[in-house]
């Protein structure tokens, strides 16, 4: 008996996605092709504490943590003093390890689930599903 193979998609598209316990915090959709550098990530920090500003000015006021993988983009030394800069503390994440990475093991399987077997005939129609997908996200979940 064949075993049905799964076909390849036709696009692809990333999110960086920043939540705390009760809500999401920030989203970016990171363009077709653009590769998620120092800088790139550099602006993405900046918009995202926009919005910590805007939805946790509790945090604001006070300095925050913020949990992130060991992506190269993370680990350069421009990103590290942007972030000691603005008071942010990082909470540090072990190489390798899913232990921490709550994306890993709460937030992406759960968004995957849901669009599992979903096919999409634009980037734009995963964009407006995903949105649907995080509006429903809350603390319980």
């Amino acid at each position: 008996m064949k075993k049905a193979r799964m076909s390849k998609s036709k696009f692809k598209a990333m999110l960086i996605v920043f939540f705390d316990i009760w809500e999401i915090i920030f989203v970016k959709w990171v363009s077709s092709g653009q590769f998620v550098n120092q800088y790139y990530y550099k602006e993405v920090l900046i918009k995202l504490r926009e919005g910590v500003k805007k939805k946790r000015s509790d945090l604001w006021k006070n300095g925050w943590v913020l949990h992130q993988d060991n992506a190269p983009a993370h680990r350069v030394f421009s990103i590290q003093r942007f972030l000691t800069e603005k008071n942010i503390s990082i909470l540090q994440h072990p190489p390798y390890s899913p232990d921490l990475a709550s994306c890993d093991f709460f937030f992406f399987p759960k968004i995957k689930n849901v669009l599992k077997g979903t096919h999409f005939q634009r980037v734009d129609d995963i964009k407006m599903k995903t949105a649907e997908l995080l509006k429903g996200l809350t603390e319980i979940n």
